[in-house]
């Protein structure tokens, strides 16, 4: 049985490394791809070992590159990069979820069909999945938000207390 693919923005992959969740995050049930142009431009140089951990690249069809372009031009995409368009379009070609953490590319995201899901969804996979324990997920969260990461506190704290409850 072939694995669900999840289409990924830089920012879930930085969050993952920041957390040190990279080998979580590959356990799961799950194959996480990128754009190859995204990866080179946003990734490879800092974080070329990912590619070993399992993260995959993908390129975009001419109509999908099409589609990025199109993106570019709508004004709810303002402020929404061009690598972060081309994850979009390449969830829509491979039909399936997207993974970001950019509040202006999901909400770009859902006005075009797009399944979206993020750091603290995944994080929660891991936890469900038992790859990870709630101390764990705890440190992984401090260490994103000491990395930059503008993770909702209240949603992490109450996503931590549900998981503390269940033990």
């Amino acid at each position: 049985m072939s694995k669900k693919l999840l289409i990924s923005d830089a920012n879930i992959i930085i969050d993952m490394v920041a957390g040190e969740l990279v080998e979580a995050m590959f356990s799961l049930p799950y194959e996480f791809g990128t754009p190859d142009i995204l990866y080179v431009e946003e990734l490879e140089e800092q974080h070329s070992d990912m590619i070993d951990a399992g993260l995959q690249l993908y390129e975009l069809s001419p109509a999908y590159i099409d589609r990025t372009i199109e993106y570019l031009q709508l004004d709810i995409a303002r402020r929404v990069s061009a690598n972060d368009c081309m994850a979009l379009a390449l969830a829509q070609q491979e039909q399936c979820c997207l993974l970001t953490g950019d509040a202006r590319l999901r909400q770009l995201a859902t006005t075009q069909g797009v399944t979206v899901r993020g750091t603290l969804w995944l994080v929660e996979a891991m936890l469900s999945e038992g790859q990870i324990s709630v101390c764990e997920a705890q440190i992984a969260y401090q260490k994103m938000k000491h990395d930059g990461s503008r993770l909702p506190t209240e949603e992490i704290k109450n996503q931590l207390s549900r998981f503390n409850q269940r033990q």
